[in-house]
């Protein structure tokens, strides 16, 4: 088999494994106690703050610990709402953004917020001019994706952010996609809330992190006894937190090797594939887009099909969140892709496993599966030519 859906998730790499292993036999103290256990735990979950800061480019008293990127938007979302509730309010966002941004915008639009959910073009990318416009004096928040997670293409954000910061408003971006495959420090995308999801980089499901600027206000989605600066109620799991901190420090040590490598890789993928398949077609930003993240459209054929046919490729159709779904990818039909290419679509992302032997068989069995539809399609055609000359 070979996986290609890192973008739904990847598995934890053996350094973060190791990291991780005596907080989850040994060293289970509770952070908040002031024992030697619990003071080890705490340095631990600290040391991980740090790691995290440092691969975003902040204060380590910045980053706040949460159970994953859903979580963080969530945060972020409801929280710069509640700072506002008692006079109007609007939030900016994208037609294209990750569930666990729509949703809870929709939510709070059932609360009397009004929010704006910008197009994108062709490629994915939002139009400054149009965020520009869409910016009012009640509007308290901006949340647009660094990165797609479905096509990869990836947003200006800084020129974005400036737009926000010049109107006074505050800026947040899901770098879940993005965070430990390209560069991603806050102060050069100029944002005031940044999500990150250890499970797109190696560190374990259920962690994640947000940055909050310093000195922006942040109503707390969780209360309870104040951990995490106040900010996050509930006791840190330094399993978990040791696992991200791990994660970050490795994407931070590589960061730039890595990144071209399995870029090549893709590139190699893609040509690949335009050599067997005719019609293939490109979903996203041909350059401005992750590294890994390659989205094409078969023609003739639903992208589940394509999948179901070739059965040792690991893949989906788009986001994990939407698989299954058997329709029409809303970021595509966002981008103005028609329905029945959109509907061939299917979405490879490369990893830090993937080898180039892997890239190679795959195309290997993109081309036999190809040229068995090809053969197939024309024993059809000559059946029913001499069905009609035998009416």
């Amino acid at each position: 088999m070979i996986y290609l859906d890192y973008n739904a998730t990847t598995p934890i790499d053996p350094l973060v494994a190791n990291a991780m292993e005596p907080f989850l036999r040994q060293e289970f103290g509770n952070p908040s106690s002031r024992y030697p256990l619990g003071q080890r735990a705490r340095e631990a979950v600290e040391g991980a703050r740090r790691e995290v800061a440092e691969l975003l480019g902040c204060a380590s008293h910045e980053v706040v610990f949460t159970s994953g990127g859903s979580e963080a938007n969530n945060m972020v979302i409801k929280g710069v709402a509640a700072a506002h509730r008692g006079r109007p309010r609007h939030i900016v966002t994208t037609q294209i953004e990750h569930p666990s941004v729509l949703e809870p915008c929709r939510y709070l639009e059932t609360e009397g917020v009004e929010v704006t959910y910008l197009g994108v073009d062709r490629y994915g990318r939002v139009d400054p001019r149009e965020l520009k416009e869409a910016l009012r004096p009640e509007t308290i928040l901006v949340s647009i994706m660094h990165a797609n997670n479905e096509v990869g293409t990836l947003q200006p954000i800084k020129e974005l952010s400036a737009i926000a910061r010049e109107a006074g408003v505050l800026f947040h971006t899901d770098a879940a996609q993005s965070v430990g495959k390209v560069s991603v420090s806050v102060g050069d995308l100029g944002v005031d809330f940044l999500t990150v999801a250890g499970h797109k980089l190696y560190a374990p499901k259920g962690i994640g992190a947000l940055f909050v600027k310093e000195g922006v206000s942040l109503v707390p989605l969780i209360h309870g006894a104040g951990q995490e600066g106040g900010r996050r109620a509930g006791t840190e799991s330094a399993f978990l937190c040791v696992g991200l901190g791990a994660a970050c420090r490795l994407a931070r040590e590589d960061l730039e090797q890595e990144s071209t490598r399995i870029r090549a890789l893709r590139d190699h993928l893609h040509q690949g594939l335009l050599g067997c398949v005719v019609g293939l077609t490109l979903n996203g930003h041909p350059e401005e887009r992750l590294p890994n993240t390659l989205n094409v459209s078969f023609p003739g054929v639903t992208g589940s099909q394509v999948l179901a046919e070739i059965p040792e490729i690991w893949a989906s159709t788009g986001s994990a969140c939407h698989e299954g779904s058997g329709q029409v990818s809303p970021v595509l039909r966002a981008m103005g892709v028609p329905e029945e290419v959109a509907l061939g679509a299917v979405r490879l992302s490369l990893g830090r496993p993937t080898t180039g032997e892997e890239v190679d068989r795959a195309i290997q069995m993109a081309a036999e599966w190809a040229k068995a539809k090809a053969k197939r399609k024309g024993l059809w055609q000559r059946m029913k030519g001499l069905f009609y000359r035998s009416k």
